[in-house]
């Protein structure tokens, strides 16, 4: 299992990025991304690789609820009983993306990055993640939730790290042997 990295810079995070591409390219997948509290930053970051056109299919920014119906088809139910800060949310994000995308593993992010907009429930800082993997008839799946500490960019920061790091685990702990 990968050990969770502390990146704090630009160029970290771009290693980070460089990192989930090899082992994209190694298997021969590609990634697609669906954000909202990071606003396109995980699309940003895998495509300031050069070469990046061969592993990231695309991104969707779906910031509002209206987006995430509209785009990946989150269910109007789902975002009533759950919001849009829930891993069930995120997970429908997720399945969204991979189906209206080329891609066979998707990422979604989706939060309360601050300074405002927080509650008791969900304060500043929770942001939900979600991860879905296709390999041949397998479809394999993850989600979870993190509590983030810091400002507005520092939570962006963290959420794109984990989402990243989420990738890396899915394709190590998922892959078939011999898979490519």
């Amino acid at each position: 299992m990968n050990t969770p990295q502390v990146v704090t810079s630009d160029s970290a995070l771009l290693k980070l990025a460089q990192q989930v591409g090899s082992v994209l390219s190694a298997h021969g997948l590609k990634l697609t991304s669906a954000e909202s509290c990071t606003g396109g930053w995980i699309g940003q970051v895998m495509t300031a690789v050069p070469g990046s056109s061969a592993w990231y299919d695309r991104g969707f920014i779906t910031y509002s609820n209206l987006s995430k119906r509209q785009m990946l088809c989150v269910q109007a139910q789902t975002l009533l009983q759950f919001g849009a800060v829930s891993e069930q949310t995120a997970r429908e994000m997720a399945q969204g993306a991979h189906s209206m995308s080329q891609a066979q593993i998707a990422v979604s992010v989706t939060g309360i990055a601050g300074p405002t907009g927080g509650s008791v429930e969900k304060p500043v800082g929770t942001v939900c993640f979600a991860w879905v993997l296709e390999s041949g008839a397998m479809l394999a799946s993850n989600s979870k939730t993190c509590y983030f500490h810091g400002d507005r960019e520092a939570i962006r920061r963290q959420t794109v790290v984990t989402a990243l790091q989420g990738v890396l685990e899915l394709l190590e702990n998922s892959m078939p042997t011999g898979y490519a």
